[in-house]
């Protein structure tokens, strides 16, 4: 998902199936408002809010059943004056223990689950470029691979690096099986 900025991170986050269904419309905005504070929802049922040393927090379901988070956390002399004043670092130790609620109630997933998955995810980019680099060396060195075929492989490569680039691991892991059978027949 999106580039890191100074205090900020983007992430994604695979959801249990069928959570999404059944915490409903507007469901995410609701369990935010369990875990933060000053939230605002928006019309695609997230919301916007702020916790502590997360100074933002923006969370909505993606097309393609993910959790899609952006946190801002304080940084620098903010941080150091938050957790310096009275009951500061208690404050801080909720802040991280209601991310980590909610990350948990809103993907349906225990923090080890959600590892598991992102390093699963993880394979699936890495097998998915390297099925890409062993086609293109593959047809390199073969000669005998028609120009049909090696038309086929082309589009291929693009679809799986469109995927990739869309964040789509699972779909650009398919294709690359298809890839490699195709330059392998």
């Amino acid at each position: 998902m999106g580039g890191l900025r100074f205090g900020t991170f983007m992430e994604k986050f695979a959801v249990k199936r069928g959570l999404i269904k059944q915490i409903g419309a507007g469901g995410l905005s609701q369990l935010g408002a369990k875990y933060f504070d000053n939230i605002t929802a928006n019309a695609e049922g997230g919301f916007t809010a702020e916790k502590g040393i997360l100074s933002r927090v923006q969370a909505d379901y993606d097309g393609d059943g993910n959790l899609v988070v952006e946190v801002v956390q304080m940084r620098g002399d903010d941080l150091n004056e938050f957790l310096s004043a009275e009951g500061g670092r208690e404050a801080a130790m909720a802040s991280r223990a209601a991310w980590s609620s909610f990350l948990d109630e809103a993907t349906g997933y225990s923090p080890k689950q959600r590892g598991d998955k992102a390093k699963e995810n993880a394979k699936k980019i890495s097998k998915s470029k390297s099925a890409i680099k062993m086609a293109n060396k593959f047809m390199e060195m073969s000669s005998n691979v028609s120009t049909e075929t090696r038309a086929q492989a082309e589009e291929l490569m693009v679809e799986i690096q469109a995927k990739l680039d869309e964040g789509n691991a699972t779909r650009a892991m398919s294709l690359s099986d298809k890839l490699t059978k195709l330059v392998e027949s």
